[in-house]
């Protein structure tokens, strides 16, 4: 469900906009592989991740990266809201055989530009306590202002 789209002035500096948690397995690495073209075997084989220095399998960074946004998204109303989204990838996500490990990803309000009608978000991401975003951020120019 999606939320009703932000206005500039229903944000402050501070606010959290989201909190998401996101399951990935191995199956999940599958079918981003399937949709995105990229078959690296570091996101699928053991032994080939290890033989990279790897300590296992580790989600493909772009769909850390996309995950990440997610509840941004929603919390925004208007995906086109996003005007610009940059990440550094700090440590990779080891997906384990079986179960799943957990992407944790809060969205919080880092500066307003009234001028410029935007706003910077600052996500933080992590999974198993390790931070495996740094410098996350989406400026976003709510409702009202093209």
């Amino acid at each position: 469900m999606t939320a009703a789209p932000l206005a500039l002035s229903d944000l402050t500096v501070g606010q959290e906009l989201a909190r998401t948690e996101h399951e990935l397995t191995r199956d999940t690495l599958v079918r981003y592989a399937g949709a995105s073209g990229d078959f690296n075997p570091i996101h699928y084989n053991d032994t080939a991740a290890q033989q990279a220095g790897l300590p296992g399998v580790i989600a493909h960074g772009m769909l850390t990266m996309g995950t990440a946004i997610t509840g941004l998204l929603e919390a925004l109303g208007d995906p086109t809201a996003v005007r610009d989204y940059s990440v550094r990838f700090t440590s990779p996500i080891e997906v384990p055989a079986t179960g799943s490990v957990t992407l944790e990803v809060t969205a919080v309000v880092g500066a307003i530009d009234e001028t410029a009608g935007t706003a910077r978000v600052d996500l933080t991401a992590q999974s198993g306590g390790t931070k495996v975003l740094g410098r996350a951020r989406a400026t976003v120019v709510p409702v009202g202002r093209a």
